[in-house]
């Protein structure tokens, strides 16, 4: 599953993705393919519990390779270019298991919608973000802004293509924190390890969870939730728990 242009290693139930594409980390339809393969197949892998997803190098990915536009000339070609660049989002956002983005450097075009499709961010302090499209050609990048930034600062990325600070993303509260270049994968991994000691259907429910509700409405959302929570409270996970708890132990989940 790891290739060169996609590193992927498993150890203590977390799995390293790192895009490995030198200089500027493109991405590209045989990057796509693996990146889609592997945090689809961590969904069923018993031993991947979290994912960090990071990058070699300076930048963290600059977008889409502009050498493999697809041609709008042969039939179907812009059509499954497109396909499978917002399957490539889905795969992370649908994963059941909670994927950290370690934000080496910049982060731009379809590198940002990398970042945004991620359950946690966290950056390099020199990491700076941008949604350029404007300047080759939208490629619906408004709706990853609009997720996480308000109307005005959406539309001055996509007009302006200006690049943010990871410093600014923090102070907005758009990602986690903010590291020296050094710190980041360490720290990405130290916050991986605290994920991994938790109830791995506990971390599935709570994931498909957030995905959904926020799609609904509060009422929706609460009742939905509940039902997760019933579920859960069924599974050997949750007596476990429940026990470790009233023992004032560590619990041994087993995924069950």
């Amino acid at each position: 599953m790891s290739s060169d242009i996609v590193k992927f290693e498993v150890s203590d139930y977390i799995g390293v993705v790192t895009l490995n594409r030198p200089p500027v980390n493109a991405v590209n339809a045989e990057m796509k393919d693996r990146l889609i393969e592997i945090f689809d197949a961590a969904t069923d892998r018993d031993d991947v519990r979290v994912l960090v997803l990071t990058a070699h190098g300076k930048i963290f990915c600059a977008g889409a390779d502009l050498k493999q536009r697809p041609d709008p000339k042969v039939p179907g070609q812009y059509w499954h270019h497109n396909r499978t660049t917002r399957e490539l989002g889905n795969s992370i956002k649908e994963c059941t298991k909670p994927v950290i983005a370690a934000i080496n450097g910049t982060a731009l075009g379809a590198g940002f919608g990398l970042m945004a499709a991620c359950d946690i961010m966290m950056a390099a302090e020199d990491a700076s973000f941008g949604m350029p499209e404007i300047d080759v050609g939208l490629a619906g990048g408004a709706a990853m802004i609009r997720e996480m930034f308000g109307k005005s600062w959406t539309r001055r990325l996509m007009f302006t293509g200006d690049r943010i600070p990871s410093s600014e993303l923090y102070r907005q509260g758009i990602i986690d924190s903010i590291w020296p270049q050094e710190q980041l994968l360490p720290e990405a991994l130290k916050m991986a390890a605290r994920i991994a000691e938790k109830s791995p259907l506990g971390i599935k429910y709570a994931k498909n969870s957030c995905n959904f509700v926020e799609l609904m409405s509060p009422k929706d959302a609460y009742r939905f939730e509940q039902n997760f929570t019933y579920e859960l409270s069924k599974t050997e996970d949750a007596k476990e728990a429940r026990t470790a708890q009233l023992e004032k132990r560590k619990p041994n989940f087993k995924g069950r």
